[in-house]
C-alpha cells in the first residue's frame, strides 16, 4: 500500500489556489469571464473601509462583509476576456503594473459616494484621480484591450446559488467601462457595502476626514455580483 506524507494545514489552502489558477488556464477556450484588474490598498485603507463596512452592515445586515470573496480594492479596468487569453492578460497587466511604480504612488482618499440601485446603494470611499493614476490606467487599458470581448451573460462572473443572476447594470459598467469609467471620467474608489439609499444620503453630508494610503499590490480577480473582487486569478508583481 502507497502512504502519503501527512499535509501541512497551509498546503490545501495553496492547492485550492493553484487549482483555481489552473481551472482559470485550462477552460474552455470559447469560456468569456469578467475580471477586475485592481490595485490592492494598504492597511490604511482597507481599516477605513472595514470600519464604513462594519457602519453600513449595522443598519443593512443584508448587505455584505469585507471578507475573503469580497477583497477591498480599486479597480482599474473591468473587462470580458476569453478564458484562453488570460495568460497573455497577466503578462501585460504586470508589465504595465511593474512600470507604473504602483507601491509609490500616494493617495488620497477625499470622500463617499454611491451608486444608487433602487432603494439600496452601493457605498466607497473616493480616491482623487491623479494624473499618474490615470495615465497607469490608460496604459493599463491600451495594453489589454487587444484582447477583450465585447459583453458577457451572468455565466461569466462568480454567482452562488442564492445570487445566480448578475444585475444588467453591472454588467453593462463592465461592458462600457473603458469608455465611461477611464481617463476623465475615472473615479477611483475603494466598495464599502451596500445601505439604503436614506441613510447613505445622510452618511455624504457629514464631514469627511481626507487621509492618504498607498497601494500594497496589484492583481486580476474574477468579478461577483455589485463588483466585488470575489476569486483572486493572478497576484500580479508589482515592483518596479
Amino acid at each position: 500500500m502507497l502512504r502519503y506524507p501527512k499535509l501541512s494545514a497551509a498546503l490545501p489552502i495553496a492547492l485550492g489556489l493553484l487549482l483555481s489558477q489552473a481551472q482559470a488556464r485550462n477552460a474552455d477556450p470559447g469560456t468569456v469571464i469578467a475580471i477586475d484588474i485592481l490595485m490592492e490598498p494598504d492597511a490604511t485603507m482597507v481599516q477605513h473601509a472595514e470600519a464604513v463596512n462594519a457602519r453600513l452592515r449595522s443598519v443593512y445586515p443584508k448587505g455584505f462583509s469585507l471578507d475573503a470573496s469580497h477583497h477591498p480594492h480599486i479597480s482599474m479596468f473591468q473587462c470580458f476576456v476569453r478564458t484562453e487569453d488570460l495568460d497573455k492578460v497577466y503578462a501585460a497587466a504586470a508589465k504595465v503594473f511593474a512600470g507604473g511604480n504602483v507601491t509609490g504612488l500616494k493617495l488620497r482618499a477625499f470622500k463617499y459616494y454611491y451608486i444608487p440601485d433602487k432603494s439600496l446603494g452601493l457605498s466607497g470611499i473616493v480616491v482623487e484621480p491623479t494624473p499618474q493614476l490615470i495615465k497607469l490606467q490608460q496604459n493599463l487599458i491600451t495594453a489589454v484591450t487587444p484582447f477583450t470581448v465585447k459583453s458577457a451573460t451572468s455565466a461569466a462572473f462568480v454567482t452562488t446559488p442564492e445570487d445566480p443572476v448578475i444585475n444588467p447594470l453591472l454588467i453593462h459598467y463592465v461592458e462600457v467601462f473603458a469608455t465611461e469609467h477611464a481617463g476623465e471620467h475615472y473615479l477611483p474608489h475603494v466598495t464599502t457595502g451596500l445601505a439604503p439609499r436614506e441613510y447613505l444620503d445622510k452618511m455624504l453630508a457629514e464631514p469627511f476626514d481626507s487621509f492618504t494610503f498607498s497601494p500594497a499590490g496589484a492583481a486580476v480577480y474574477h468579478l461577483g455580483q455589485y463588483g466585488t473582487a470575489a476569486k483572486m486569478l493572478e497576484d500580479l508583481d508589482s515592483k518596479p
